[in-house]
């Protein structure tokens, strides 16, 4: 199995873990450049399975979320970081999280936004109202579907029964990994996030201890996309500030 990966600047490595489905192209297409062009060494990986990074054609056995974060270690050991900065996007904050809680040695700062550390019922519901890809805005599925062609809706549909899967086994994703986080954390989230509810931000936030939160009142769940220059001026400043 191989990562293709995006890699961009010279400085301090800097880990973008993307989303579901997600490469990291085109995740974090107003990050690469911008943070490269900011004494950062950016890598921004495609998970296995997405974009790519296939083959082997993506699957979702209940610890896949450790999967990918064991992949995204090994990644980075190759590429000789013994320790980086990370920012991670929806299930990408997820595995980012994991990194964090399972290796706190390897990880210098974290910027989480748009994950959760547990399933709740209204998240299932959630996914499965947008479980056909008619149910998604039209820039979305088109820009899906430019990666993954006619393999998208069984991908998604098998995604979902993923969730599924997780939630029926007690839903419990890493919330015991919360307390092992120790580097400077900043939790990120929009207000207005349809998927991910303010609960899951806050959880993360009290779990590790000493962590910020700052909210984007008319945020989604695309706040680096949306706010690219308030979401990339924060999290500069504090992946750069002072410890």
């Amino acid at each position: 199995m191989q990562l293709h990966f995006e890699r961009a600047g010279q400085g301090v490595p800097l880990l973008l873990v993307s989303g579901a489905l997600g490469t990291g192209s085109g995740d974090f297409s107003a990050q690469i450049d911008w943070f490269a062009a900011r004494r950062f060494e950016v890598i921004a990986p495609d998970p296995r399975g997405y974009g790519r990074s296939r083959p082997p054609a993506r699957e979702y056995p209940l610890d896949f979320y450790h999967r990918d974060a064991d992949d995204m270690l090994a990644l980075m050991t190759a590429l000789r970081h013994d320790r980086f900065a990370v920012i991670g996007w929806s299930d990408g904050a997820n595995i980012a999280t994991i990194i964090a809680g399972t290796h706190p040695e390897r990880v210098s700062r974290l910027v989480v936004f748009g994950g959760q550390s547990f399933l709740t019922a209204e998240e299932i519901a959630a996914f499965n109202d947008i479980r056909k890809i008619s149910a998604w805005s039209p820039r979305a599925a088109e820009a899906m579907r430019a990666v993954y062609g006619d393999e998208l809706d069984e991908l998604w549909d098998r995604y979902v029964a993923g969730q599924e899967a997780l939630f029926a086994a007690g839903g419990d994703l890493y919330a015991g990994l919360l307390a092992r986080v120790t580097c400077p954390t900043l939790v990120l989230h929009g207000a207005r996030d349809p998927l991910i509810p303010g609960l899951h931000p806050e959880a993360i936030h009290r779990g590790i201890a000493g962590s910020r939160l700052h909210i984007f009142p008319d945020g989604k769940h695309n706040i680096h996309q949306r706010y690219a220059d308030e979401f990339n001026a924060l999290a500069f400043a504090f992946l750069t500030r002072p410890d």
